[in-house]
């Protein structure tokens, strides 16, 4: 299967003070993150994607989420992993709205 996004990019999105559950496990725990992202970018965009950096962004950040939320005690406040969250969420909520266009779905090829 094709994915968009890589693991390395997902952690450093997710910061210095991501769980090491994240790490240790090589990328394992991450490439899951990122194949739940394929699938939802999948089916926003009704097709099977290919590699492009906005979807590699998206998957990434997604990923980032994802191991965040997994375990917020190794930064320095929830607040700061709330911050780092909202910010990935909303940088993934600008990429979904150019997702949808239909210029971009035609570039895209969906």
């Amino acid at each position: 299967m094709v994915t968009v996004g890589l693991s390395g990019p997902a952690l450093v999105k997710a910061g210095a003070n991501v769980s090491a559950v994240m790490t240790v496990s090589a990328g394992g725990e991450m490439d899951g993150f990122i194949d739940q992202a394929n699938d939802y970018l999948k089916s926003v965009v009704k097709a099977d994607l290919v590699a492009n950096e906005m979807l590699d962004e998206y998957a990434e950040r997604s990923a980032a989420v994802e191991a965040i939320l997994y375990d917020m005690s190794g930064y320095t406040s929830r607040v700061e992993a709330e911050d780092m969250i909202n910010i990935h969420v909303h940088r993934m909520n600008e990429i979904l709205k150019v997702l949808n266009k239909a210029d971009v779905q035609d570039y895209l090829g969906v």
